[in-house]
């Protein structure tokens, strides 16, 4: 799936706005760094991976917007933290912002066009790697599943979240690559309802069996023994191996402890934040009222009654049954201090 497009020539990025999805597929272009900031903040474009690279696209944007000026230089440094701040739960978005900035810093290039060159072809091969490594994902991860299996998902984190394959549907696609029979019930996902909007979009596109289940029913498709496995991705893991994901993932975690139901976490290496010790120490963003407060445009609670509308949660080392990157398979007790 193409959905993030860069036209090196004119400095322009094309974002398929997954605001409009499945209804329409819409293209949000971004010219300036505030068109890309604006991206970030406003889920046109969102899961972990697609996010840092969304940003360093961002970077090269940034380049060729302020070379015109004679203090472009602080400019853009001011540019890149605003970038990198953007949204702050994702590890990816100041991870790839950082990796620009320390590689053009090793360089010493003072061209803003070389440094546009030279940024464009990190940007791309971030991109191109992205997809790489969710293939390898996808493998390693596919021996968990069997034939038959019916897995849960908890918001997206497919192609639409990535560079363009997936980490947790990258698991389930290359089941079924295999040929196992794979079927999956994806979690709606309030309030911005990625898992019936985008994981069922992709999935149906690919021909792989999809029912979306509201939230609130996955204790009762659980017990009733309608799932075998749970996989899902991961904005951020501690060295502990405590997961930031999606706000209701903790919940699921919970309840797949209790059935006694494998619970997945599929996610790249740089994924796992070595500055952050627990799943305590991560920030967790909390998004406006509008999302919660408003479905289709249609107020639904009260002029005077606030929300709580946290953007992620914290899911415990201990519930997670296995962490799938692109190296390894890792078990509980995690201990990812030498990666």
């Amino acid at each position: 799936m193409n959905h993030i497009q860069f036209d090196k020539v004119n400095g322009i990025l094309k974002l398929l706005d997954q605001r409009f999805l499945p209804e329409k597929e819409d293209w949000f272009i971004c010219k300036t760094l505030t068109d890309v900031i604006y991206a970030l903040k406003e889920m046109v474009i969102r899961g972990a991976p697609a996010i840092g690279i969304t940003a360093a696209y961002g970077c090269c944007i940034l380049i060729k917007e302020i070379s015109k000026y004679d203090d472009w230089q602080g400019k853009l440094y001011r540019g890149l933290e605003n970038l990198a701040a953007s949204r702050p739960t994702a590890v990816n978005l100041s991870w790839a912002v950082n990796m620009m900035r320390h590689k053009l810093e090793d360089l010493q290039i003072k061209d803003p066009q070389l440094i546009y060159d030279f940024w464009t072809k990190e940007a791309t091969s971030l991109h191109e790697f992205d997809i790489e490594i969710n293939q390898k994902m996808g493998k390693l991860g596919a021996d968990l599943l069997e034939d038959g299996d019916v897995v849960m998902t908890h918001c997206n984190a497919g192609a639409l979240a990535t560079g363009g394959y997936g980490t947790a549907l990258g698991v389930i696609r290359a089941a079924v690559e295999q040929g196992k029979q794979i079927k999956v019930i994806a979690n709606e996902t309030r309030p911005f309802l990625q898992g019936a909007r985008l994981t069922a979009y992709e999935l149906a596109k690919d021909g792989i069996e999809v029912k979306v289940a509201c939230d609130n029913a996955c204790a009762f498709l659980m017990k009733n023994k309608m799932i075998n496995k749970v996989i899902v991705g991961a904005d951020r893991i501690a060295v502990n191996g405590d997961v930031a994901n999606k706000i209701g993932t903790y919940g699921v975690a919970l309840l797949a402890k209790e059935h006694n139901i494998p619970f997945y976490v599929a996610a790249p290496l740089y994924t796992i934040d070595p500055n952050t010790a627990k799943g305590d120490d991560i920030n967790i963003e909390q998004r406006p009222k509008k999302e919660v407060a408003f479905i289709n445009d249609k107020k639904i609670i009260p002029d005077n009654v606030d929300v709580l509308n946290f953007a992620f949660d914290i899911t415990p080392a201990h519930l997670v049954s296995a962490i799938i990157t692109e190296k390894d398979i890792f078990r509980f007790p995690y201990d990812f201090k030498g990666l």
